[in-house]
């Protein structure tokens, strides 16, 4: 792995980091993520998307002020953009693919802030010269962590739900939606079950849901009110971040996985199982 410390550490040090120190990123610094954003792989699905780090100017704050709670980012000196073309869950590529790019940013001592919104006509999709059939489905706010944190990034953090989270019984299963999964049953994936559950995500929605069947953990997404598939996705650009959350919890997941040295895959093998309420979306299967 590239990173300097185990990744469950990583991933248990990085927050929303609302407030930051307003100092240049140091160059040395600077470099090592910008070049680590530059050689991205392609996504699990086959997606590729092409990342830079850029510097804060005057023009993104008025970007982000659509963005609610997440507008109120502070300090904040660089920025992590990515552009990519729509595909095949293209969405969820570009959450794992970023989501990798934090976490390195993490292991470097910054704080990091995931925005989500419409960047593909803004002052970001400038700045990575996004060509017109790509698109800026979100950004990552990046800098040094403020010696003190606003009293406002409390309440920001209160009014999002960002320090409750749902319990395992709500989030993870075995053979069905019926059957919830216990830590104990989980075995040698509770630890990446566990930093899924510590991933963010838009609003703190967790949509993220996991079935485990024989050695197949089956990822779905339980949709939330107000996000997806509607008219602001198809004709505004703006991002499915749902979609960009479940990126964020295959990489928690292979990550960790990989760390414990436990092997396996990603594949497409829907199990069609389902649950009551209709919200649930087959996303993709990890086979260990």
């Amino acid at each position: 792995m590239p990173y300097s410390q185990p990744i469950t550490d990583i991933i248990r040090a990085r927050f929303s980091c609302r407030t930051y120190a307003e100092r240049p990123i140091e160059e040395g610094t600077r470099r090592r993520l910008a070049d680590f954003a530059a050689a991205t792989p392609a996504g699990p699905f086959g997606s590729r998307a092409r990342f830079e780090l850029v510097a804060a100017g005057s023009q993104d704050r008025a970007a982000l002020r659509g963005l609610s709670t997440y507008g109120m980012i502070r300090g904040a000196t660089g920025f992590l953009i990515g552009a990519t073309n729509k595909a095949q869950k293209y969405e969820e590529d570009y959450g794992y693919l970023m989501e990798r790019i934090v976490l390195f940013a993490t292991d470097l001592g910054l704080g990091t802030c995931w925005l989500g919104g419409t960047f593909t006509k803004s002052s970001f999709a400038r700045k990575i010269a996004a060509a017109d059939n790509e698109l800026v489905p979100a950004v990552v706010a990046v800098g040094y962590i403020a010696e003190r944190r606003r009293a406002q990034d409390s309440v920001v953090r209160l009014g999002a739900r960002a320090d409750r989270r749902y319990p395992w019984e709500y989030l993870f299963f075995e053979g069905g939606f019926s059957a919830p999964l216990s830590p104990e049953a989980a075995g040698t994936y509770a630890l990446p079950l566990e930093m899924v559950h510590l991933g963010p995500s838009a609003s703190n929605k967790q949509p993220w849901r996991i079935v485990k069947n024989d050695n197949a953990w089956h990822f779905y997404m339980h949709r939330s009110r107000g996000y997806g598939d509607n008219s602001l996705v198809r004709f505004w650009t703006v991002a499915d971040m749902q979609r960009i959350d479940l990126g964020i919890a295959m990489c928690h997941f292979e990550l960790t996985a990989q760390q414990l040295g436990l092997a396996g895959r990603w594949v497409l093998n829907d199990p069609d199982l389902h649950e009551p309420g209709g919200q649930i979306e087959y996303i993709v299967s990890w086979l260990g």
